[in-house]
């Protein structure tokens, strides 16, 4: 195994034992004796300030090695997921789906994240949240309830993102368009007559023009990570990001962190998607009238710097029927979102149930419309 691979251990100066990050603290804490010791540099004022890296530095290989960094990763061969194992560890369970694997001594050489957003929920409140969410669950097979009344263990998962920040500048082409009204006259039915009426009809008047919108973007987020579908992760926000501390590895102790699966190009392709839509916003506005039409636009985008972050989230994973459902928790929060099976049985007696009750309605009309 490589030199540069890091390992983070952090043992409590009482007893030995792993220090674990206490969720809502800036504390490691020993579940064996209790001692506690707190993080040096924690806090909106403790810490170095949030650096960010030139983007096109990074496409051309140029940042220093120091921001590079080996870790040992298991890659699911369920559901693709890359999740960091501590060299100790040598048979395991996915947690995002729930597979049973065996480690292997693979490495994953990419970019230190930054910074991260500690967790502010513990398990139980987690774990609390995502079975209040489960009561709401109509038709849900009843041992998808037992798993979460038994309390199975959920996992903490710190999940990979990139942040973008640009400076824009786009020439654009377009029309405004003012609405107006005429009145012409039609032939209208009356009672059966046809009567000539005046209407007043919407017209819109077109005018070319064009401008210059300036905007600079700053933290564009965008999901690092194949592991679970984007429609959860995106349903979890908004993230606090001015929560955000400046990375250390404390944090992450006694939970997992997601290595990166979507590199830094493609990532920020899809940026420039979500800054494609803002600009296309502010040139309407700046366009004004009643309506709008883009013709064409040119933006120059300068200043691009990214950083890698690592955000907080629970996830359980259950198995029904041979197919894994996921739900997942914002750790900051507690914003639940998830997959959910359907029970037949449960279906089946609904529509029996409703069948009985709409035979029994229409047996109490016919009743009383033969007693009338």
């Amino acid at each position: 195994m490589s030199d540069l691979i890091e390992e983070h251990r952090f043992p409590c100066q009482t007893c030995g034992a792993d220090l674990r990050f206490q969720p809502g603290t800036d504390r490691l804490h020993c579940d064996h004796c209790g001692a506690e010791e707190t993080i040096e540099g924690a806090g909106p004022w403790g810490g170095s300030a949030i650096r960010e890296l030139d983007f096109r530095k990074a496409l051309d290989q140029e940042l220093p090695a120091a921001e590079m960094e080996e870790t040992r990763v298991l890659t699911c061969t369920n559901c693709g997921a890359a999740v960091e194992f501590d060299p100790d560890t040598h048979a395991t369970e996915c947690p995002f789906c729930a597979t049973p694997v065996v480690t292997d001594t693979g490495t994953h050489r990419h970019l230190k994240p930054k910074a991260v957003l500690p967790f502010v929920l513990n398990e139980e409140a987690a774990r609390s949240a995502m079975t209040k969410w489960l009561g709401n669950l109509w038709f849900a097979p009843g041992g998808l309830h037992n798993y979460a009344r038994k309390g199975r263990r959920m996992e903490g998962i710190y999940v990979p993102y990139w942040t973008y920040d640009a400076d824009t500048k786009t020439r654009y082409r377009g029309q405004r368009g003012t609405v107006y009204y005429e009145n012409r006259r039609v032939r209208v039915q009356v009672n059966g007559r046809s009567e000539s009426r005046n209407r007043r009809v919407q017209k819109v008047r077109w005018k070319s023009v064009s401008g210059r919108v300036t905007r600079f973007f700053d933290d564009v987020l965008v999901l690092a990570s194949r592991s679970l579908p984007k429609r959860f992760t995106d349903a979890l926000a908004p993230w606090d990001l001015g929560g955000l501390e400046p990375y250390q590895p404390h944090y992450l102790a006694g939970f997992r962190a997601e290595a990166y699966q979507i590199e830094l190009e493609e990532g920020y392709q899809e940026a420039r998607v979500i800054m494609n839509g803002i600009i296309a916003r502010d040139v309407k506005f700046d366009i004004g009238g009643d309506r709008q039409r883009i013709d064409g636009l040119e933006t120059d985008v300068g200043a691009i710097t990214f950083k890698h972050i690592l955000l907080p989230v629970w996830l359980a994973a259950y198995k029904y029927r041979g197919k894994t459902y996921r739900f997942v928790v914002n750790g900051r929060t507690g914003s639940v979102q998830g997959e959910r099976p359907y029970s037949a049985i449960k279906i089946a007696l609904a529509v029996v149930c409703g069948l009985i009750v709409a035979g029994g309605v229409g047996y109490l009309i016919a009743q009383q419309e033969l007693g009338g």
